[in-house]
């Protein structure tokens, strides 16, 4: 939701060497112009994951899995692009890695946001998502925004590059005061040895892994307040700037499977609730 009160041979030396030339001069036209095209050639689509539940992750049987890959290989298998090829990162890593080409889309239901839309070309959003936060059993400091977090000092902790540590400094959390984790077990870890009070994520993140940990609980889903307004966030998949007809054939499909109610049967495989699915557009939250 918009920032509203609701919410990536020769055969002969010369011969060889100019058709190589030539070559390498067509590949790079198919590179930048025909994605899409180059996809459908190898067959093999790379997807930048950044190993967290339920977004994009290697479960505990080595499969790969998430609700961002399971919906990668749906829409591209129907593209004409049979396999899909993880390349795990960290969070922060994913938009470099994707414009360096070291994978071809981000698909870890990475939010939409004005700073991410001038680096990489969003889809429109397959969710949408408020905050929650990981605290101890019983919520013993009463967090339930990170306006009680700044107003009780308590010791706050989230993912690197994640959405929260912006939503913390908006409501006034010093950054250099904020500890940064690797995931959202680490975080669960952290709260529960009392490292830190608070671990903020996506609601869902938080539900997930609290479900096996009697020592801690999830707060009720909010939505964080930035530069006055409430906001709600829409994941999606994000694509190199050159890659439009990539981006809009994927488009296609997510809205097909958005209108016969698939995307949410996948969606909910992963925990994801109908109130959690969404119309927003990419435009709307890159605005």
């Amino acid at each position: 939701m918009p920032r509203t009160t609701q919410q990536i041979r020769r055969r002969t030396l010369l011969w060889g060497t100019a058709a190589a030339a030539a070559g390498a001069a067509g590949c790079a036209r198919v590179a930048s112009g025909d994605a899409l095209g180059r996809l459908r050639s190898q067959g093999t689509v790379r997807l930048g994951i950044a190993g967290e539940v339920p977004y994009g992750y290697v479960d505990e049987q080595g499969a790969f899995t998430g609700e961002a890959p399971e919906l990668a290989r749906v829409i591209f298998g129907r593209l004409g692009i049979e396999n899909v090829q993880p390349v795990a990162t960290d969070f922060a890593s994913l938009i470099p890695g994707l414009n360096s080409q070291q994978f071809d889309v981000v698909s870890a239901g990475m939010y939409i946001n004005k700073e991410r839309c001038a680096q990489v070309l969003f889809a429109d959003p397959e969710y949408q998502m408020q905050d929650s936060f990981i605290v101890r059993k019983g919520n013993p400091k009463k967090l339930r925004s990170y306006e009680d977090v700044v107003r009780t000092k308590a010791r706050f902790a989230t993912g690197g590059g994640w959405a929260q540590l912006g939503h913390a400094v908006a409501a006034g959390y010093p950054e250099k005061d904020i500890v940064v984790l690797q995931d959202q077990v680490a975080g669960l870890n952290a709260v529960e040895s009392g490292r830190v009070d608070v671990f903020a994520g996506t609601a869902l993140t938080a539900r997930a892994v609290v479900r096996k940990s009697p020592r801690t609980e999830a707060t009720e889903p909010f939505a964080a307040v930035v530069d006055g307004e409430k906001t709600i966030d829409g994941g999606a998949f994000a694509f190199r700037p050159t890659d439009t007809a990539l981006r809009d054939a994927f488009n296609t499909e997510l809205h097909r499977m958005k209108k016969s109610g698939e995307l949410f049967r996948i969606m909910r495989r992963f925990g994801f609730t109908e109130a959690e699915m969404t119309t927003l557009t990419a435009e709307e939250l890159c605005r």
